[in-house]
């Protein structure tokens, strides 16, 4: 116990104050942004890593296995334009829709952030099969990809800075319609880069980033969740965290899967509005009502991880 203690306080002590070049705006940030209690878990999969994949932005001829998504990007980019011309993205950000409530995404919508989903971990969206069947094909012959999307960003969108809490893909972006101009980045670890038409990028998501588009044009993409090259240990560790993600799956239409986290989410997100009603009549109680949900949540989820390290550092 205590030997798992010291590790899980190791491995925040690393990502807060030595892992990559961009730091904190203090302990708060890393608390609210930092997801903390995937931290443990994430530094045991960085562990198993292999070398070509450390860096927070991957040299894109170390993985000549996604060659075929930069080979084919003119036909996904003509099926993207088209599912976006036929209002395909429209349904995303109305609340009576179960697309939604995406508890992976949903905090981006305010900025403007759209997308829809291809596929997810192991599930092939039936909406994606009908209205892009070609990208599916391409997406559906290269196994390391675990999920993707179109996802667009509208003049003056950004997403805030921030990471992904879990670590066991890696982020794979290629420009299909932007703005081809440097005023529309994404910075990784303070590193910035700018989308251009048919050039792929493939990031570490557990590292900050942030993204603007300050241009006059909408950014639009393939973004692609890719298998983190690991060793065979590395791969078993890393089940766990791709069944936590098969249950995020989010449909499009009505016609598409729910994962269990979607469901329950939808459930959960009436409360939470009538929650932020209350703020505005009663501020006490709804102070104590948002403490004792997200410290709930916070209690159960680190109990799921403590579980998983102790299991895990049995088995090894």
């Amino acid at each position: 116990m205590i030997a798992i203690a010291l590790f899980c306080i190791g491995s925040m002590a690393y990502a807060y104050a030595i892992r990559g070049q961009a730091r904190w705006d203090g302990v708060g940030e890393y608390i609210r942004k930092g997801w903390p209690m995937f931290t443990p878990f994430n530094c045991l999969l960085y562990l198993f890593t292999a070398p070509k994949a450390r860096p927070a932005i991957m040299d894109m001829q170390q993985f000549p296995e996604l060659k075929a998504i930069e080979e084919n990007w003119e036909t996904i980019r003509l099926e993207a334009l088209t599912l976006m011309a036929d209002g395909g993205f429209d349904q995303i950000t109305d609340k009576d829709s179960a697309s939604y409530y995406d508890i992976g995404f949903r905090t981006f919508y305010k900025y403007g952030w759209t997308k829809f989903y291809l596929n997810w971990y192991g599930y092939t969206h039936q909406s994606a099969l009908r209205s892009c069947p070609k990208t599916i094909e391409v997406l559906s012959k290269i196994p390391q990809v675990n999920g993707a999307m179109f996802s667009v960003l509208p003049p003056s969108g950004l997403l805030t800075r921030h990471l992904d809490p879990v670590a066991c893909s890696l982020r794979y972006h290629i420009g299909l319609d932007t703005p081809n101009d440097d005023k529309c980045y994404i910075s990784v670890d303070d590193q910035k880069y700018s989308w251009r038409d048919g050039e792929p990028f493939l990031f570490d998501v557990t590292y900050l980033h942030f993204a603007h588009n300050d241009a006059d044009k909408s950014r639009l993409i393939l973004m692609c969740d890719i298998e983190r090259p690991m060793s065979p240990i590395g791969r078993l560790l890393n089940w766990p965290y791709k069944w936590l993600m098969r249950a995020t799956v989010v449909p499009n239409t009505d016609e598409d899967k729910r994962g269990f986290a979607n469901k329950m989410f939808s459930s959960l997100v009436p409360a939470l509005e009538k929650g932020k009603r209350l703020k505005e009549t009663n501020l006490v109680a709804y102070k104590a009502l948002k403490y004792i949900v997200n410290g709930s949540l916070i209690l159960a989820l680190a109990a799921i991880v403590w579980a998983i390290l102790k299991f895990i550092i049995w088995l090894i």
